[in-house]
């Protein structure tokens, strides 16, 4: 979250969903590397047309992606959440507003591109690298045209600090919380929203075979990555692009981080206690070693397992 706030711009920042239809399930089950990845690429190939389009911005544009691949009642459901900041860098260096923008002078965009005019070129584009390796009959890929495809574009962020909020609290959930887990007697019962109903908060409980074959779905291919950047938020790309652009744009107001108090020791109550290391449920690495001065006070006795 801290490097993502450091690379952050004063402009406005959408927030774009790319939802696949439930005719693509099946490939989402057997091949699910080529799927989210295609996914991945079409995405970044419309926001990044529309972006380098004159008609709608006409400049480089950047995006983050994210993958999550469930709905709230853990069934399939693939889509890509992206964020997209509101304007890009031109050739000359310098950075363009997109044009769906307030007062004039205000950099703080309120649409990015026209959403309905996404969807048929995300349909388009997307069902064409499927056929280049195609899996399924030509009907199959014929049959994907008859329905409206989803791009979703949300109201901006309410300011550049509410993207890192949303990155630090969103984007790393996975399939379902343990909060969400309410009991375990009678099957799983867990909370989900029913959008249907105004996304009205119910439960719902499926038995433990159903339920384990849910979450598994969501289960990603090994050493598949998950969120990307691209354009001028790309690794390679953003520490020269960045720094130009905040000089040019300002600086962004975040909210200050509270000061982190050091807690006393619980042995001798006076001096204070010191994080070495950071690790999760699986302990330390096999080689860490604490790089530590020797002192007189602090001395080590391996207890007995």
């Amino acid at each position: 979250m801290q490097a993502r706030e450091a690379e952050l711009l004063n402009v406005s920042y959408f927030h774009v969903v790319f939802t696949l239809p439930q005719e693509l399930n099946k490939l989402a089950l057997y091949t699910p590397k080529h799927l989210y990845s295609t996914l991945f690429a079409t995405a970044w190939e419309v926001i990044n047309g529309f972006g380098k389009n004159h008609k709608f911005l006409g400049a480089q544009i950047g995006m983050i992606a994210i993958l999550h691949t469930w709905g709230q009642n853990l069934s399939l459901h693939p889509h890509l959440h992206c964020i997209v900041p509101g304007g890009g860098l031109t050739k000359n260096g310098k950075w363009k507003n997109a044009k769906g923008k307030g007062n004039p002078g205000c950099r703080k965009a309120r649409y990015l591109f026209p959403v309905k005019a996404m969807s048929k070129v995300f349909r388009a584009k997307m069902v064409a690298a499927l056929r280049k390796q195609p899996t399924q009959a030509t009907g199959f890929y014929e049959q994907l045209f008859s329905k409206n495809w989803v791009v979703y574009c949300k109201q901006p962020f309410y300011g550049p600090a509410q993207v890192v909020e949303y990155l630090g609290r969103y984007t790393h959930k996975i399939a379902i919380s343990n909060h969400r887990l309410k009991s375990l007697d009678k099957g799983v019962a867990f909370l989900m929203k029913d959008y249907r109903n105004g996304g009205m908060k119910t439960t719902m409980t499926l038995s433990d075979q159903e339920f384990i074959r849910r979450f598994a779905m969501h289960i990603l291919p090994k050493g598949f990555v998950r969120i990307r950047h691209y354009g001028i938020l790309s690794s390679c790309r953003k520490k020269e692009i960045i720094p130009v652009l905040q000089a040019q744009l300002g600086n962004v107001q975040t909210p200050q981080k509270q000061e982190t108090k050091h807690r006393r020791c619980p042995s001798c109550k006076k001096g204070t206690l010191v994080t070495l290391l950071t690790f999760d449920s699986r302990g330390p690495p096999e080689n860490w070693k604490p790089e530590m001065k020797q002192t007189k006070q602090l001395k080590t006795t391996p207890k007995k397992a």
